[in-house]
């Protein structure tokens, strides 16, 4: 059994999935997640997106802001990657369930609205 969320606790977490409610900052943490190497260069998240430079820099910063996100000046650009532990406490309040690709695939056409 479970113990129930602490008020700051949730209040951590509301900031994280409040920042992930937006689908260019999901997108934008899928990117740095899935990137070789663990870290992204912000050189390489704005590719494939439609938005300006200080957009895409605006919602990499509301991620860092929300604890998923971590980054380093190297030079004239930035590395982001993402906090392990953020990760994990998502993942704690959701519960961990084996659901393959396919079948996340199939569910989600009746997910969208």
């Amino acid at each position: 059994m479970r113990e129930p969320l602490t008020e700051d606790w949730a209040g951590d977490l509301a900031l994280m999935f409040k920042a992930l409610g937006d689908p260019v900052r999901l997108r934008l943490l899928s990117r740095v997640a899935s990137h070789a190497g663990g870290e992204a260069c912000v050189c390489d998240l704005s590719v494939g997106f439609d938005l300006s430079q200080p957009t895409i820099s605006h919602h990499l910063k509301v991620l860092r802001e929300a604890g998923l996100l971590q980054c380093e000046r190297r030079g004239t650009w930035v590395y982001y990657w993402v906090v392990p532990s953020a990760l994990a406490q998502l993942s704690a309040v959701l519960g961990s369930t084996d659901v393959s690709t396919a079948a996340l695939d199939a569910a989600a056409p009746a997910v969208r609205v």
